[in-house]
């Protein structure tokens, strides 16, 4: 590779990896005079590649979005996340990009050198999907819905949008977007509602026609740790807080991962669990199915049931010999 391509890569990597580069920054970045960077440009642009830039002192290139789709230039990380990412959408994750996705994989995996396909096929081979392993099915999201709000996140765009809480009630919004979270079940947007003036986490499933207003605003940070707990509280009808008497990692061992479940310890020989669910049978029995000591904190009503279903157990322990036959 001569040195002008080997430079012109490098350029077009730095571009793809940043929204806007001074130019006398991307010079010493490639070790060029601003001429040869002129040149460089222009490569790029004859290639496909819409470089923008602005004169001046203050002058700078950005990599636009253009009318054809060029090649892009990929380092061995980003190849291999963007080969898992594809395989998992073209498990069903995103509704309506399943058969897309898994023809950008093959397309992508034809030219993958052989230590990245290996790494993914690793990664693939190693991971294990639970069909049926869901209570029950969640809803998929629109692949456009999702580029919306990612993009507008991206700009520090304005949203305006309908939605339906989980009583049913329709709103319309109009919300600075912050992220896009995924539990591997649900998609949520977290921003802030300027309605309300207060952080909100919006269920995307319950978003309808979601658009960009072209008012661009200031980013904000939401407090701290309030991605986890907006996320975690509205999934579940209850939440429960149990300490269980067993060492962090033990419980570790004994509690199904899930985006409703955080562990925390207490000492050596205690943790705090807090959990949540749909239906508090549901919430006794997964602690019950532990077969650990624990302790109930809240809600009461979830240790009442414990109790009733403790003693509706004890009832019908005492026989195991089988039914007689009619």
């Amino acid at each position: 590779m001569s040195d002008t391509t080997g430079r012109t890569l490098r350029l077009l990597s730095l571009l793809q990896a940043h929204r806007e580069w001074p130019g006398a920054e991307l010079a010493e970045r490639l070790g060029v005079s601003p001429r040869t960077l002129r040149r460089d440009v222009d490569r790029l642009r004859e290639l496909g590649y819409p470089v923008h830039s602005v004169s001046g002192p203050a002058g700078g290139y950005r990599l636009e979005a253009g009318t054809a789709m060029p090649p892009l230039l990929l380092d061995d990380e980003e190849a291999v996340a963007i080969a898992v990412g594809l395989r998992t959408a073209a498990a069903g994750t995103v509704a309506g990009i399943e058969e897309t996705s898994a023809r950008a994989l093959a397309k992508l995996e034809q030219v993958l050198p052989s230590r990245l396909r290996r790494r993914v096929n690793t990664l693939h081979t190693q991971t294990v999907a639970l069909p049926g392993a869901l209570p029950r099915p969640w809803p998929a999201v629109d692949a456009e819905t999702l580029t919306v709000l990612a993009q507008a996140a991206r700009d520090h765009e304005r949203l305006r949008f309908g939605y339906r809480d989980r009583d049913g009630a329709d709103s319309a919004r109009l919300a600075e977007p912050y992220r896009l979270v995924s539990t591997g079940r649900r998609w949520y947007l977290v921003a802030w509602d300027t309605g309300r003036e207060d952080w909100r986490t919006f269920r995307v499933d319950r978003m309808t026609a979601p658009r960009a207003v072209g008012v661009r605003f200031a980013p904000r940070e939401p407090p701290e740790g309030h991605i986890e707990r907006s996320i975690v509280a509205p999934i579940s009808r209850y939440r429960a807080v149990v300490t269980l008497h067993a060492p962090l990692d033990v419980a570790a061992d004994r509690v199904w991962p899930s985006e409703h479940v955080r562990l925390e310890a207490v000492d050596e020989r205690t943790c705090l669990l807090r959990t949540g669910g749909d239906s508090l049978e549901w919430l006794a029995l997964t602690i019950g199915l532990l077969d650990l000591d624990f302790t109930v904190h809240e809600p009461p009503e979830l240790a009442d049931r414990m109790r009733r279903l403790a003693g509706r157990l004890r009832a019908d322990q005492g026989s195991t010999e089988p039914p007689e036959r009619q």
